[in-house]
């Protein structure tokens, strides 16, 4: 979070209003803007299509998106996070002369990745055409892409342009689909809607070289890490497949729709959850910019003054710094989005009504957004254990939420549509309850683990 983080400080600091203001709208750019850019343009993208192509038309064009994000998210989880680790150790050691070239090697894996996964499942399962299989596998490769390029983002200090890059390539994908979808049908809308990830991808490729205008070096220097980090790699994978799997798992209920060869997906159940995602949308700005600023100076205080060869009293003093940091940001997190969460219950047949979904989707999405207050809880424990360098225990937590929300979603989807997304919120729950124990224990016995337990030299 280097760029970021260092712009939240800064403002921080100003102790205004105004600079209040400056850094939880740049708080918003980063950990929302992107995100939301892409919601209006599938949103718009399904409201003009519907008078463009049919509906099962415009439904394997949703397919299609669908699966390219999923899929490729997963498979680009452990380059994703291996390459975030290098690029964050190159930034404290004053070395990013070797990240123009990291960029572009792990670009060229994620494409390697993309060629021999997506290319057999579009080529011999998904009954595509010809034109339009070509058309998702571009898709998939550009996906993966942005996933990689996005290792940079945080680390960019220009916000504005990266969500220009976003902004743009968005509105070019919204007007090529429904143009080459008026003309060339389901084909022609997934060319239109590469064509926007092709501007967002080049053109973050773009900011990222003009940020680290150095030469192309050390093209593999960084796969080292993965030999070195591997547990930080499975990180990346099995907390992916933890988000996605109850989608997976309800895509083979009775109620599933079948697409096009193995391409199903339920459609009532992946809206509803989506719609209940938005809602962590303001916990997560006031997550990124409690945890960058107070909790980060002292985190960063604790560390540093155990390197100057503190007191223990002064140690002492900052470890009782990071519990009371802790504690606040905390206690914000779940007052906010409990409020978030409580209106979304209570509102949810306004809700699902404004967004023309279903009135039977009302239980899903309700089951959803508890499901997400208490998913935000689990993402700011395993923030503090990545902060905190406890690379197994973070993958532990994982494996228990994939676990957890693999068994319990398929338990509760044989039980009947009633029971539709329990699966996921009762997953989440006992995996920020896991969590929150582990990150409890840590920081309870940080000087333990700073000295001890986590110390290389020590093992």
């Amino acid at each position: 979070m280097a760029g970021i983080g260092f712009a939240l400080r800064k403002l921080a600091r100003r102790d205004d209003l105004l600079g209040v203001l400056q850094g939880y709208a740049h708080s918003a750019f980063i950990t929302s803007g992107p995100w939301m850019f892409t919601i209006l343009a599938l949103a718009g993208i399904n409201l003009i299509g519907q008078s463009i192509v049919s509906m099962e038309e415009l439904t394997l064009f949703r397919v299609v998106v669908i699966y390219n994000f999923c899929f490729s998210v997963v498979l680009t989880g452990p380059l994703v996070l291996v390459a975030t680790r290098y690029l964050a150790d190159a930034i404290y050691a004053k070395q990013v002369d070797t990240a123009p070239g990291m960029l572009l090697t792990t670009l060229g894996l994620a494409y390697g990745l993309s060629a021999v996964t997506a290319g057999p499942f579009y080529l011999f399962y998904s009954d595509l055409p010809a034109p339009m299989m070509t058309a998702a596998l571009i898709g998939f490769f550009l996906v993966s892409g942005i996933w990689v390029v996005s290792i940079f983002l945080s680390a960019l200090k220009d916000y504005v342009a990266v969500t220009a890059a976003f902004g743009i390539g968005m509105a070019v994908g919204t007007v090529a689909t429904a143009g080459l979808g008026a003309f060339a049908g389901p084909t022609g809308m997934v060319w239109g809607f590469s064509a926007g990830l092709a501007v967002i991808q080049f053109g973050l490729i773009a900011r990222v070289f003009a940020e680290y205008p150095y030469r192309v070096a050390r093209l593999f220097a960084f796969v080292s890490y993965f030999r070195k980090y591997w547990d930080l790699a499975l990180v990346g994978l099995v907390a992916n497949l933890a988000v996605w799997v109850d989608k997976w798992i309800m895509w083979f209920v009775p109620e599933r729709e079948a697409v096009s060869g193995a391409m199903v997906i339920y459609s009532a159940y992946d809206s509803a959850m989506f719609v209940a995602y938005l809602t962590i949308m303001p916990a997560l700005t006031l997550f990124t910019v409690n945890v960058e600023t107070r909790f980060f100076e002292r985190y960063q205080g604790f560390y540093r003054d155990i390197q100057e060869h503190a007191t223990y009293d002064q140690i002492a003093r900052n470890h009782r710094g990071i519990i009371q940091a802790l504690l606040d940001s905390s206690r914000n997190l779940i007052i906010l989005q409990g409020a978030v969460c409580a209106l979304a219950i209570f509102l949810a047949p306004n809700v699902v009504g404004a967004l023309g979904l279903h009135y039977q989707q009302i239980g899903m999405f309700r089951f959803g957004a508890l499901g997400a207050f208490f998913q935000v809880g689990f993402l700011f424990c395993t923030v503090i254990l990545a902060y905190f360098d406890l690379r197994r225990r973070n993958l532990f937590v994982q494996i228990f939420y994939l676990a957890a929300n693999s068994g319990l979603t398929l338990v509760f989807s044989r039980m009947g549509f009633a029971w539709y997304g329990y699966g996921y919120f009762l997953s989440s729950l006992l995996a920020f309850a896991v969590a929150y124990l582990l990150v409890a224990t840590a920081v309870r016995k940080l000087p333990y683990v700073a000295f001890v337990a986590n110390n290389p030299s020590v093992r």
